[in-house]
């Protein structure tokens, strides 16, 4: 078994690379900065990139990210934006901030394994999962209108295509916590775990369902269903018909 972990000090947490499954081709990323909770920091968003951009995760042919039971994250440390410069806020979205992009960008399929709490930058972060697997008693919230932002992240340009308008305006303009159920009803998660401590092995479950396609398969069909969303249905089509045609050449 692979795997890599960095992290200058325990207190600033760091995130653990481990390469699973029977082929050693599922990625499993834990983040782990228990006495904060898992909180996003710039050094956690740095080393999560790092991770990301590891041979161990950019070789694999799935990514699960997961926390502690506690908490997969319950949030961004935003005290450590809250007196930058526009200047220094755009610096941030160029370096460790940029790593929301990233994992969604990932050509891999991604599950996202949440137990505990899920909030701020850590629900942005899960949002940028294709699939999210939680324990029962997993809590959701975007509670930044409470410190006088806003998800910044991708969290809202998220939330909208998955729960619509309506919903979103509901948890962000309010910031309220929900429940597990409540996010399995509104499709943002793919289930709920019967038993809290397997959420993990169910994530690698799944991981391990989907590496039996064809990794290129696979990303074209991420990149069709991303576009889409957003996409005219002649556009959307016409991406279907030539993806279609790419893969079709290759089998």
């Amino acid at each position: 078994m692979a795997s890599t972990t960095t992290a200058p000090a325990v207190t600033d947490g760091e995130v653990t690379v481990q390469l699973r499954g029977e082929r050693q081709d599922i990625a499993l990323l834990t983040l782990d900065r228990p006495r904060k909770l898992n909180a996003l920091s710039t050094h956690m968003e740095a080393t999560l990139l790092d991770a990301l951009r590891s041979s161990d995760v950019t070789e694999c042919r799935a990514v699960v990210v997961t926390g502690t039971e506690r908490a997969f994250s319950a949030g961004a440390d935003t005290g450590e934006l809250r007196d930058m410069t526009p200047q220094a806020i755009a610096a941030y979205y160029r370096g460790s901030g940029a790593v929301y992009e990233a994992f969604a960008a990932l050509p891999q399929p991604t599950v996202a394994a949440i137990s505990g709490y899920c909030m701020g930058g850590g629900l942005e972060l899960a949002l940028a999962a294709d699939f999210r697997i939680a324990a029962p008693g997993a809590v959701f919230a975007l509670p930044e209108v409470g410190l006088g932002i806003l998800p910044g992240s991708g969290g809202i340009a998220r939330l909208v295509r998955e729960v619509g308008p309506a919903r979103t305006r509901d948890l962000v303009l309010r910031g309220r916590r929900f429940d597990a159920q409540e996010a399995y009803a509104w499709g943002l998660l793919t289930e709920i775990t019967e038993d809290p401590g397997a959420v993990t092995d169910r994530a690698l479950a799944l991981a391990a369902e989907l590496t039996e396609h064809a990794p290129l398969t696979l990303a074209l069909a991420k990149q069709v269903v991303d576009a889409a969303a957003d996409a005219p249905k002649e556009t959307a089509l016409l991406l279907e018909h030539l993806a279609y045609a790419a893969l079709n050449r290759t089998g």
